[in-house]
């Protein structure tokens, strides 16, 4: 027996990374300007990072309950009843986790068997597939376009739905693409969960990021909120990424299967965290607005900047992603974002791992400097000025 023997087939199916490829691909350069990974690049503010150096000398460093400490569960409930007109109970149907992604693993965990499909919006965040995968789940992609402004529609939905279907898997604010839904957007996304009755998982890790409007949760529609599972955390908003703060709400029974699982697999989310993740609702929301007024100025500046550059790009209401079009250059999202990185410097993901309708465009995070921001424009223009004669001598026209 070999060791791939000993690994499990389903390990061996799943791809590494395509985020973190390009990442380590760019990390290693001091000259390059990385736009890859979504991560703010400001610090978590000083009043958060206070208490938890306060919090560590008086030695609280032990394990919390399971499901996460009382104080924080009881914070998050009364955050999102008043940004979003959530109403969960702490006790019970909110669990913090380790970071979001542990709250989607656990979600599908708990909801799927072996041939169940997952409807999942394209293109989208490229974890849901693999935790699909390692669950037996299989995903169907539902294509979302630019010229929809890369909403989910019912139209589209319908057309994938089959008596397999199980779990609808969505993410608005929507990593890579910046879109969001309206209240009118999910409305007869809703109508369609509940004649077909599937669960919903709604990923609102971006919930806080949404420029001009607010964040408008499906489970916050009528008869929504027992058939979703709602997923958040501190990560993005509230510039807290290496925390791995996360938090899942649903209704009791649903969560009730999650915390085992979580119990077994987690214990806990890592006591510090949750200190600082109850600090930041307690007195980080000045500093996270600040930082969304950022955001919008980048967003602006950054989207008009590739525009301006010969990249068309759809209007992001959401997130810090911008995500054009490289189509009319004839190479592939891979190839570019390739030349991009050596003959340029500026990292960017290729948008074919996001999956369906992701080729011909690239996802760039303007989670970074002003500075930067431009830089990475001038040379992605000079690099536009001088594409075919480099795509020729790398072979590929």
């Amino acid at each position: 027996m070999t060791t791939r023997d000993w690994i499990a087939p389903r390990v061996r199916e799943i791809p590494p990374s395509g985020i973190r490829r390009f990442f380590e691909l760019s990390h290693g350069s001091q000259d390059t300007i990385s736009l890859g990974v979504g991560e703010p690049d400001f610090a978590t503010p000083e009043p958060v990072r206070a208490a938890c150096i306060r919090a560590l000398n008086e030695g609280k460093t032990g394990y919390t309950p399971n499901a996460g400490l009382p104080e924080l569960r009881e914070a998050i409930s009364e955050y999102l009843d008043a940004g979003f007109d959530l109403r969960y109970d702490p006790q019970g149907e909110i669990i913090v986790t380790v970071g979001s992604s542990e709250a989607v693993d656990l979600a599908l965990r708990a909801c799927l068997v072996p041939g169940d499909e997952i409807l999942v919006p394209a293109p989208g965040y490229i974890a849901y597939g693999p935790i699909a995968h390692l669950c037996g789940g299989k995903v169907v992609e539902v294509e979302t376009t630019a010229e929809q402004k890369f909403k989910l529609t019912a139209d589209a939905l319908s057309e994938h739905i089959t008596p397999r279907s199980k779990v609808l898997l969505v993410n608005y604010p929507g990593n890579p693409t910046g879109s969001v839904m309206t209240e009118e957007d999910w409305q007869p996304i809703a109508k369609l969960a509940i004649e077909h009755d599937l669960i919903v998982i709604s990923d609102e890790i971006y919930a806080e990021l949404t420029y001009g409007r607010r964040h408008v949760s499906i489970a916050s529609l009528p008869g929504m909120k027992e058939r979703t599972i709602v997923i958040s955390g501190f990560s993005k908003a509230f510039a807290m990424t290496g925390w791995r703060i996360g938090y899942v709400c649903g209704n009791r029974e649903l969560l009730h299967e999650m915390l085992k699982i979580h119990q077994y697999i987690a214990m806990c989310a890592p006591v510090l965290g949750q200190i600082a993740a109850l600090e930041s609702l307690r007195c980080g929301m000045e500093a996270k607005d600040r930082m969304m007024e950022i955001f919008d100025r980048r967003r602006h500046m950054f989207v008009q900047g590739l525009r301006d550059i010969g990249l068309p790009c759809h209007e992001p209401q959401g997130a810090f992603y911008a995500f054009p079009s490289i189509a009319h250059t004839g190479l592939s999202s891979e190839v570019f974002a390739r030349l991009l990185l050596e003959e340029a410097g500026v990292g960017a993901v290729p948008g074919h791992v996001f999956g369906t309708g992701g080729e011909g465009h690239l996802r760039f995070s303007y989670a970074a400097s002003t500075e930067n921001l431009n830089i990475a424009l001038e040379r992605m223009e000079r690099f536009l000025s001088e594409l075919s004669p480099v795509a020729s001598a790398a072979g590929v026209m």
